[in-house]
């Protein structure tokens, strides 16, 4: 169903009533106030490379609000080493009136073999299928709009060499949407761009560690990130977790007892890596009270969090369970756009009063992966490191899709049209996950196999109980995943090993479970997959045939640690 449309904001009062007005310049904007407030950049800002700090888009007051404390004691010293481009530092002077540019290696637009870019956008309110393309609309970019003063970006800008931070243009609506989501309350935040969370992870690792350190993270993790710290050198400790995800006393309980001589050498970790919403791969979402307490505990022991927020946007309506036992109605929809953000969790950089946040964010989940285009947001400090870094790396994330992006999200939907589409994304997110746990419930055997629904993301994480198992003890329980993998997989259904998103891969595991999407299949292949994984598990623990339930009853079952999840 699409979402309601983005009502106008007033409150209502009688003749008689007193009314206090909010300060305008104090009280949270709002999604259609932003571009009534934006400042009046120069013609220059949106140039060819032309650098841009996001510092001159925030709206917000900074008066009162405490700064960001420095990390200089913990950059590496590659970090402290790098000063950032040269060539692109001169670009700061292609905005001075007449001056000729014989410096920088750009290409002449006039060699892109580009002259028009038309793209074909869904309109708000109008996000379903068939509904969709009836009222699609097309807009177009053309390779000299910006000197014709038809937009301030256009295909010779974008299909040009770029600052790290990305283009002026786009950052502009990063800021201003981060700033309303998440209304960071330290005073010198500012975000960069980048061409993805698992990029940005290692540029930060980059940053702040050094082979042979600690990092912490969830104890079944994202396998990428485990992938991208370990050729470096790092170890990464495993926090037990419970259905809320991280658990703040198991994270307290490794840093107070940290015994360097028994961890190898390792000094007390300074790195937490967490997927706060929607977890990859449990699908745990910690509440904005587990967030306070695992961000007082980095505060007590001096961590720095990597918040990785891929799946932020996917929270999904409460999971009422299905059949007729269930008679409890959900709750509506989000009926307005303030209404919308005030649903979702607050995120660590909204309760960062230190900087001690890096949030990464990224369009892959609920615009498009392949557009390669990402934003982290931290202290000017560590933005600062960061953009040195990509200058002489990734250089920036491509042009043509931050073109893309800006068309969309700018000058088509503008703020309140991309939360149009999100609680769209949260109501069919909602629809895919209350598909595949009813497909649970009718397939799969409840004496061996239990999970806890979850509130958000795109993962399903099921528990199976190979104590129950016909061949355990004879075969370990590495053995038995695979058996059961390999069955899943003569059955004809995929579903991916717990084990493999185990941080400490050196261990027998002593726990056992297998992780499903619902992001992608139709709903009927969901069924039908979820129908054979059953046949599977049933044929390898040699039980009774039939479907069986499971869902809100195992809502106590362990994901990750015997409690839950």
């Amino acid at each position: 169903m699409p979402p309601p449309p983005g009502p106008m904001e007033v409150d209502a009062v009688t003749d008689t009533q007193g009314v206090t007005i909010p300060d305008p310049l104090t009280r949270p904007i709002r999604s259609n106030e932003i571009l009534g407030r934006r400042k009046a950049p120069p013609k220059t800002q949106w140039g060819v490379a032309a650098a841009a700090h996001s510092s001159s888009f925030r709206q917000g007051p900074s008066e009162g609000k405490p700064k960001a404390r420095r990390w200089d004691h913990r950059f590496t010293e590659e970090s402290l080493a790098r000063k950032g481009s040269q060539l692109k530092g001169a670009a700061k002077y292609l905005g001075n009136p007449g001056l000729i540019s014989l410096g920088g290696g750009l290409p002449s637009s006039e060699y892109f073999p580009f002259s028009e870019l038309s793209l074909k956008l869904p309109v708000p309110g109008h996000f379903e299928g068939t509904d969709f393309d009836a009222h699609a609309t097309t807009v177009s970019a053309g390779k000299h709009d910006l000197a014709q003063g038809k937009s301030i970006f256009d295909i010779a800008t974008a299909f040009n060499y770029g600052q790290g931070t990305g283009a002026a243009q786009l950052l502009r609506w990063l800021t201003e949407h981060t700033e309303l989501v998440h209304r960071p309350p330290y005073a010198d935040w500012a975000c960069t761009m980048s061409v993805g969370a698992t990029s940005a992870f290692d540029m930060a690792l980059r940053m702040f560690t050094r082979p042979g350190d600690a990092i912490l993270s969830e104890e079944f993790t994202f396998a990428s990130a485990l992938d991208t710290a370990t050729p470096m050198g790092l170890h990464v400790v495993g926090v037990s977790m419970d259905q809320e995800g991280l658990l703040p006393d198991s994270l307290d309980a490794i840093l107070s007892g940290w015994d360097p001589a028994a961890r190898g050498g390792a000094s007390k970790p300074f790195i937490l890596y967490t997927v706060p919403t929607g977890q990859n791969p449990t699908g745990a979402t910690q509440s904005a009270r587990r967030r306070r307490d695992i961000y007082r505990v980095a505060r007590e022991h001096d961590l720095f969090i990597l918040e990785d927020e891929p799946y932020y946007f996917l929270q999904m309506q409460p999971y009422v369970g299905t059949g007729a036992r269930e008679q409890r109605q959900a709750p509506p929809p989000p009926r307005s756009h303030d209404e919308f953000l005030a649903s979702l969790v607050p995120s660590y950089l909204s309760m960062d009063t230190d900087g001690r946040v890096m949030r990464m964010d990224s369009f892959s989940k609920v615009v498009a992966p392949g557009s390669r285009v990402g934003w982290i947001t931290a202290s000017e400090q560590v933005v600062e490191k960061y953009k040195m870094h990509a200058d002489v790396s990734t250089q920036c994330p491509s042009g043509m899709s931050q073109l893309i992006l800006f068309k969309l999200l700018e000058e088509h939907w503008g703020h309140g049209g991309y939360l149009d589409w999100l609680i769209h994304l949260r109501l069919e997110y909602t629809g895919r996950r209350d598909n595949i746990l009813e497909a649970c419930e009718k397939y799969l055997p409840k004496e061996v196999v239990s999970w806890v629904p979850p509130a958000a993301g795109m993962f399903h994480w099921m528990r199976i109980d190979y104590a129950k198992h016909p061949r355990y003890p004879a075969k370990s329980v590495t053995q038995l995943e695979d058996e059961l993998f390999m069955a899943s997989i003569a059955h004809g259904s995929l579903v991916m090993r717990g084990s493999w998103f185990l941080t400490d891969r050196s261990v027998e595991p002593d726990q056992l479970f297998f992780r499903a999407t619902y992001a992608a299949a139709p709903a009927d292949k969901i069924q039908e997959a979820i129908r054979r994984f059953g046949e599977a598990l049933r044929e390898s623990f040699g039980l009774e045939g039939g479907g069986g339930g499971g869902g809100e009853a195992n809502g106590s079952k362990s994901v990750a640690n015997g409690n839950g999840v």
